[in-house]
This record gives structure tokens, C-alpha cells and sequence, in this order.
């Protein structure tokens, strides 16, 4: 009976010690996790588990970990927020599967990502023709995005943090020269002002650091 209340009020604060965790670790949607945030969380109920079902261990050496944990996730969020190139390396980068009506194959076989799985994402966004589809990306975290002809066109980030993004600006078409150009025409020579510069509805849009939109 002992050892039952002890489960019992080690369960109660486990769930309210994580919710505090989670609370602190930031808002974010189930389907938007990123990898290093599900590592986390699984480790996180393994160590609860093991608290909650070994009575006779110090309730500290579950905390312990937990807070340990919160700290990795903590630095890696940080570091995400000022690297995009670590940002690419731990979550991925978004992954065209539709340009124009036309399914890219070899992205689709690099993302091990079916047809099955394509077409039932296209009918959750309630489209109901491939080549009604300008383009479609599958997002790093799961997730479908698609732009079909008659609405609007994705914004494409062209420069990130300071840094240009070669493969986004192939994906228009366009190359550095012309974003150059098109930078100075705004009175922008330094790259590493910008906080993003985007390509929405054929022109750019920039927002420099600490600064509002050009």
C-alpha cells in the first residue's frame, strides 16, 4: 500500500514537473516537432516511466536527467535560431515534390516518400488534379504544402540571416547577379544586414536586422 502511494504521488508531480518543462521549452505543434525536440520528448517519458515505476529510486535521479535534457534542447533551439546551416543538418530542408504539374521523381526517392502518401496529403488540401499544382514541398516536418494556379505563389527565401540561398534562387530561376541588383537597387550592399530577403508575387522583400520591411 506504501509503495502504491508513493507511484501514485510520484505520477502527480512527474506530470506537473513536465508540463512546467514543456511550458518552458516553447509552443510549438505536434506535426512541427523537430527531430532533436522528439528525441528529446522520448527520452523524457522513458526517464518519467522509470521514475514512476522504480519507487524505491531517488525521485532526483529522474529529475536530474529531465533537466538535463531541457538544457540540450535549450542550447539547440538557440543555436537553430542563429544557424540556418544547423538548422538544415538537424531538421532538413523543404523538399520540392510538384513543380508545374510534374511529380519530381528523384526527390521523391531521396525522401523514401510514396504516391500513396502524395496523393492522400493532395486530397487532405483538397486538390483534385496534379497539374492544377504550381508547387507542392514537403516540409521537414511532414507536412504537405501546395500552391496550386490559382492562388498565391510560396515565398521563397533568397537570403537567410544574412546568407544567400543558392538552391532557392535556382528554384525561380533567377541568379545572384540579378539578387544583387536588385539588393543595390534598395540601397542594400551589405548581405549581412538583411534578416531575410524573400521572392513573393515576382519582386523581393526585405527585412533587415532589428529594422522594418524594405
Amino acid at each position: 500500500m506504501h509503495e502504491l502511494l508513493i507511484i501514485g504521488l510520484r505520477t502527480v508531480f512527474l506530470y506537473v514537473f513536465l508540463l512546467v518543462i514543456l511550458r518552458i521549452m516553447g509552443k510549438r505543434e505536434v506535426g512541427e516537432l523537430g527531430v532533436i525536440d522528439i528525441v528529446v520528448f522520448i527520452i523524457m517519458a522513458e526517464v518519467a516511466a522509470m521514475i514512476v515505476e522504480s519507487p524505491d529510486k531517488p525521485i532526483i535521479e529522474g529529475i536530474l536527467p529531465i533537466l538535463l535534457l531541457l538544457v540540450i534542447q535549450y542550447i539547440s533551439s538557440m543555436i537553430s535560431l542563429k544557424s540556418k546551416k544547423f538548422r538544415d543538418v538537424v531538421d532538413g530542408d523543404p523538399t520540392l515534390i510538384i513543380r508545374h504539374g510534374v511529380i519530381q521523381e528523384e526527390e521523391m526517392r531521396k525522401q523514401r516518400y510514396n504516391l500513396d502518401d502524395l496523393f492522400q496529403q493532395l486530397r487532405e488540401n483538397q486538390v483534385g488534379s496534379i497539374h492544377s499544382v504550381t508547387f507542392a514541398y514537403l516540409e521537414s516536418s511532414g507536412n504537405l504544402s501546395v500552391f496550386t494556379k490559382d492562388g498565391d505563389m510560396p515565398i521563397v527565401g533568397l537570403v537567410l540571416d544574412g546568407e544567400i540561398q543558392p538552391e532557392h534562387l535556382k528554384l525561380i530561376g533567377k541568379t545572384e547577379d540579378w539578387l544583387l541588383r536588385k539588393l543595390r537597387a534598395k540601397h542594400i550592399t551589405d548581405l549581412s544586414t538583411i534578416f531575410y530577403c524573400s521572392f513573393e508575387k515576382g519582386e523581393i522583400k526585405v527585412q533587415l536586422k532589428n529594422i522594418n520591411t524594405v
